[in-house]
C-alpha cells in the first residue's frame, strides 16, 4: 500500500503551490487538534502547527518514499514541538544550582511503568481463565486465599495451585523485566 501523501509531497519538494494549499488543508485541522489537546492553548497549537508545516517545506526535497509514513512522521515532528514547548514552561530559572539533585523519579519512570502495565495486561489475559481468576482476586482484590476460594468454589488447595501455576506463567512471560 502505498503512502496517499507521496505524490503531494514530491509537488511540494517542486515548489507547486498548489500542492502546498492542498497539504495545508488536509493536514491543519488534525495538526491544530493534536497540538490543542496536547498544549492547551489554541495560540501555541497554531504556532506549532506553523512550524510543522515549515518543517515540511524544508524537508520535502529530501523526503524519501518507503522510509517512513508521511502522517507518522509529521505528527512526531508536532508532538516533538509539543513535547519542547511543555518542557519550556516548567523550566525555572535559578540564580544558583539547587543544593541537592532533585530526589523524584526519573522523568521516563512514567513510561516505563505504563508499559510495563499493559505487559502485564496482556500476560494476565493469556493466562487460562480459572488462573486469571485466582490471581485476580488475590492479588488484585487483595482477597485471602479462604475468601477467594469461597467464591472460586474451589477448596484452598486447589487455589493454591490455581495461583502457583499462574504466578509460574506470569514471571515466564515478564522474566525480562527483572532487573540486573
Amino acid at each position: 500500500m502505498t503512502d496517499p501523501d507521496e505524490a503531494l509531497l514530491s509537488r511540494v519538494a517542486a515548489g507547486d503551490a498548489a500542492a502546498v494549499r492542498a497539504l495545508v488543508g488536509r493536514k491543519l485541522p488534525r495538526l491544530l487538534a493534536l497540538a490543542g489537546r496536547m498544549l492547551g492553548d489554541p495560540r501555541e497549537a497554531e504556532d506549532v502547527a506553523q512550524e510543522a508545516f515549515v518543517r515540511i517545506w524544508r524537508q520535502a526535497s529530501r523526503w524519501q518514499p518507503g522510509a517512513a509514513k508521511f502522517d507518522t512522521w509529521l505528527h512526531r515532528v508536532a508532538l516533538n514541538l509539543c513535547y519542547d514547548r511543555l518542557r519550556r514552561r516548567r523550566e525555572t530559572a535559578y540564580a544558583d544550582p539547587p543544593d541537592r539533585p532533585d530526589e523524584g523519579p526519573a522523568p521516563d519512570r512514567g513510561l516505563e511503568a505504563h508499559d510495563v502495565g499493559r505487559r502485564v495486561v496482556r500476560a494476565m489475559a493469556a493466562l487460562p481463565d480459572r488462573q486469571r481468576e485466582a490471581v485476580t482476586l488475590c492479588h488484585y482484590q487483595e482477597l485471602g486465599n479462604i475468601e477467594a476460594a469461597a467464591i472460586m468454589g474451589v477448596s484452598v488447595e486447589a487455589l493454591e495451585s490455581l495461583l502457583a501455576r499462574g504466578r509460574r506463567a506470569l514471571r515466564a512471560a515478564l522474566a525480562d523485566l527483572k532487573e540486573g
